[in-house]
This record gives C-alpha cells, sequence and structure tokens, in this order.
C-alpha cells in the first residue's frame, strides 16, 4: 500500500469504521533513520487503533525505528515480510526474507526487546515455485520463537522471478485452506488472513476458521465497504450513515490541513472511490481530477463534487421510482 494509506488517506478511513485496526503504508528503516522522520510518523489522533508498518532486515535498525513507532504513539509495529516488488528486493526486504527466516526472528527480537507494543509480521504462503509449505512453516516458528503473537497472512504465494507487483497481487492462486491450517497448527497464535477480499460477507466466512482479516487494496479503492465493518463484525451502528454524511465528517480536516499548507488534491485523491458503482460516480471523480489542480482550489471543490453527484444519485433514484410505478 505504498503511496497509497498515507495519514490523510487514514484519517478519511477512521471515518468508516471505528474499529477497524489501520495501517501506514510500508514505511523503510531507511526513510525513517535518514529521511523526514516527522513526515513518516505523523498520524491524527482519531487513526487508533493505527499500526506502522516497517520494511527492513537490520535488527538494530528495526529496533531504532520500533521506538521512534512507539515514541510516536502508535499501537503495533508491522514487519513486512511479503512485498515482492523489486526495489525491496534490492533492499533486501519484503517477501525475499521468507527465505531468511533467522534473520527475521533477529528483527522481530530486536524489536520486542526495544519496545512495549505488539510487534506483528506480515507475510506471504511461500515464494517462487515452491509448492510446499515449509517455507512458511519454518519462518512462523521462527518468529513464534521471539515472542511474536500475531501473524497476518497473505494466501498467495510471491513469484520474485518475473512479476509485477500488480501480478503478484493477481496470477499466484489464493489458498486460503493453508491459512487455515496454520492456525489449526498454531492455534496460541492470532492468524489474520489478507488477499483476494472483497465483501463484509467474504471476510465474516474467513473468520470462521482464522482470527481477523486485512483488507488492502479493495478498501482503498472501495471504501464505502468498510461502512458494514461496525454493524456486520463488531454488531454496532455504522459511524456514518451515508457518503455524504462521511464527507461532512471529512471536510474540518481537509479545512485544516489545507489551512496549514496541505494541497487540497493530497486528500482529496483518497476519496475519489468513495462513490465506486453508484449513479454518479464517474461525474464524483472527474469533478475532482480536473478542478482540485486549478490554481486557487480550495476545500470548496470536495462540496461541489458532492452536490454533483447527490442531484445525479437523487436524479437516477427518482427514474427507478417512476419505473416501477
Amino acid at each position: 500500500m505504498m503511496d497509497l494509506t498515507d495519514r490523510h488517506a487514514r484519517a478519511f478511513l477512521r471515518l468508516l469504521s471505528r474499529h477497524t485496526r489501520l495501517y501506514t503504508e510500508m514505511i523503510t528503516t531507511g526513510a525513517l533513520i535518514h529521511g523526514d522522520r516527522q513526515r513518516f510518523l505523523a498520524f491524527d489522533p482519531s487513526e487508533h487503533p493505527v499500526a506502522i508498518q516497517l520494511g527492513g532486515s537490520d535488527p538494530a535498525e528495526l529496533a531504532t525505528c520500533a521506538r521512534m513507532a512507539e515514541d510516536a504513539g502508535y499501537d503495533e509495529v508491522n514487519l513486512n515480510v511479503g512485498c515482492p516488488s523489486d526495489r525491496v528486493q534490492s533492499g533486501r526486504f519484503g517477501a525475499c526474507l521468507m527465505a531468511e527466516p533467522s534473520l527475521v526472528a533477529e528483527g522481530v527480537a530486536a524489536m520486542r526487546a526495544a519496545v512495549t507494543i505488539p510487534v506483528t509480521v506480515k507475510t506471504r504462503i511461500g515464494i517462487d515455485r515452491d509448492e510446499t509449505t515449509d517455507r512458511l512453516y519454518t519462518l512462523v516458528e521462527a518468529v513464534r520463537t521471539t515472542g511474536c503473537r500475531t501473524l497476518i497472512i497473505h494466501a498467495r504465494k510471491a513469484w520474485l522471478d518475473g512479476l509485477s507487483p500488480k501480478e503478484n497481487r493477481e496470477i499466484p492462486p489464493l489458498r486460503y485452506p493453508v491459512v487455515h491450517a496454520l492456525k489449526r497448527d498454531f492455534p496460541e497464535l492470532t492468524i489474520v488472513v489478507n488477499g483476494g477480499l472483497s465483501t463484509i460477507e467474504a471476510c465474516a466466512e474467513q473468520l470462521r476458521d482464522v482470527d481477523g482479516v486485512m483488507l488492502g487494496r479493495e478498501a482503498y479503492y472501495n471504501p464505502w465497504l468498510l461502512a458494514s465493518v461496525d454493524p456486520v463484525l463488531f454488531g454496532e451502528p455504522a459511524p456514518v450513515a451515508s457518503r455524504a454524511d462521511v464527507i461532512e465528517r471529512f471536510m474540518p480536516y481537509v479545512i485544516a490541513h489545507h489551512r496549514e499548507g496541505v494541497p487540497v488534491s493530497a486528500m482529496t485523491r483518497h476519496i475519489l472511490g468513495l462513490y465506486q458503482a453508484v449513479p454518479g460516480a464517474r461525474l464524483w471523480r472527474r469533478t475532482l481530477s480536473e478542478q482540485v489542480h486549478r490554481p486557487g482550489t480550495g476545500p470548496d471543490v470536495i462540496r461541489a463534487a458532492l452536490a454533483h453527484v447527490e442531484s445525479r444519485s437523487d436524479k437516477a433514484n427518482s427514474d427507478e421510482r417512476l419505473a416501477t410505478a
């Protein structure tokens, strides 16, 4: 989720569910240690519970960054052992670390010794063309010995020898039974499944076999999906009544950050999918995308787009009533 789930995206997504745990985009240890630390660590208090996801392999650097995260107020540190991009491989982190379980365990142990907040691991079920689950089980055993108790498992292998990151999210087949078996074999661990889930019903079905479900791009590009999380999975009312309600609640955040110098486009890019599959969705996206970059554009562009899409939606509903009368 690099370049997607930044602080503005997470503040928006939190409006849709009180209980969903939010994760940052993957942040490398080098970026935190040598880059703009404040930019990467900053988050809005409303985001809690929120976890930071780190990419790295050097135990000392991971420990340093975990301390930064805890000092900044994060609720969890997650180590990414699942990202398959070439850039990640060249830095010796991400999915290629499945081939180095002892190094992963050293990193997790170093972080756990440095902080009091939970340290978790996100990984794949395997790498390349190896059809066994040996690498997965070896990795789980290794991090379990450090005291790590939560693993997030993307139910696909990562093919490091030829597929792009996008292809690695689509071509390797989903194998949920592997994750279900892992939970049966390690009942004391918290096992969270990830990959290919696009409905709350599918998430609820997975929760029969595992402890949790992680949504990635589906939640980002179709965020209204999260409005069903609290009522369906937690038995509580949704925090918002409609898409328009979400926007009205997001506006004070947008206005405040725009006054601090944040471009409106840095925030509107995260709300483009709110009206996914709803009449007027294309108008919503076009209005925001075309208008937001014009000189002098402020937060009011969002309300203008909202008025357009709500008008289109009202017309569609009226036409439907006439057709069925």
